[in-house]
């Protein structure tokens, strides 16, 4: 029987009946839920399960499970790496957010994509991770992220001043509002709304995209992930942002960050008629001729 972990972040309101029918049709598949604890007490009234769920709050108490459903966006999503760590344990994203490129299982196909599921007729996209070392190890034992590691200035401050070296070898000093370095994953986030490329999943590279360049000349560069990026931060003890994914941390003090390639992928499960090739023009609704 299959073990099914279930995240969300906190339900809004007007869709708490709705995630509380997801939960109700999950529990006929003939699968074990377990829940987490703010979605369990967000939906619990509403839920009519054939047997107690079990609760969980921590990375820990999923260590068992199959794979994990994650209900919003690709924000909810994100939060999931928290609880997956490194167990390797597949995730679904189920879209009830707005576009949607990790989270791409939509309700209208969710229970077709659960069947299979249960049946294991599905593949692994193993998506590549990024990884920083700060002094301190400011983000603990989750310093690493899935779309991209940002340094930006803070709200008040001018541009920082970023020097970047790749394996040893200066490549370029960035004085700009920050600088993205994104997965392939993440090539379709942040960075490709600074004017980065979009780098199809498992390319192997990582992608440098400054944020607002005050040289225009400087544009996003690709590189092998297997590069070692070191970054010198300069803000004259103005406090700056460092960012994995949703996760920040605000300091003045921290002068050079490390950044490499994790050792072990966050896997997404994708139906066998899915492709990124499809998710890119829906969602970017290329072709689509908006005179018809």
């Amino acid at each position: 029987m299959k073990k099914i972990a279930i995240f969300s972040r906190k339900i809004k309101e007007n869709q708490i009946n709705l995630v509380a029918d997801i939960i109700n049709k999950l529990d006929k598949q003939s699968c074990t839920l377990t829940l987490y604890k703010t979605l369990y007490e967000d939906i619990k009234d509403k839920l009519s399960l054939l047997s107690y769920p079990k609760i969980f709050n921590t990375h820990t108490e999923i260590e068992s499970c199959s794979f994990l459903i994650s209900i919003g966006g690709d924000g909810t999503l994100l939060d999931t790496i928290s609880f997956i760590r490194d167990s390797g344990i597949p995730v679904l994203g189920l879209n009830i957010g707005k576009l949607g490129f990790l989270a791409n299982t939509t309700l209208d196909n969710f229970e077709y994509s659960i069947k299979q599921i249960i049946n294991n007729d599905y593949d692994i996209d193993k998506r590549t991770l990024i990884k920083i070392k700060t002094q301190n190890n400011i983000f603990g034992e989750i310093n690493y992220a899935l779309n991209e590691i940002a340094v930006i200035k803070s709200d008040i401050s001018s541009m920082i001043k970023i020097d970047v070296y790749i394996n040893e070898l200066f490549l370029n000093t960035y004085w700009a509002d920050g600088l993205l370095i994104a997965t392939p994953t993440g090539s379709t986030a942040y960075s490709l709304s600074c004017g980065g490329p979009i780098v199809v999943p498992n390319s192997e590279n990582f992608i440098l995209t400054p944020i607002a360049s005050h040289n225009l000349t400087v544009r996003p560069i690709v590189l092998s992930d297997l590069s070692q990026i070191k970054l010198l931060v300069n803000t004259n003890n103005t406090p700056f942002i460092i960012c994995l994914d949703s996760r920040k941390y605000k300091t003045s003090k921290i002068k050079e960050l490390l950044i490499t390639k994790e050792n072990f992928t966050f896997n997404l499960i994708k139906l066998k008629e899915e492709n990124f090739f499809a998710t890119i023009r829906n969602k970017l609704m290329w072709g689509v001729d908006k005179r018809n």
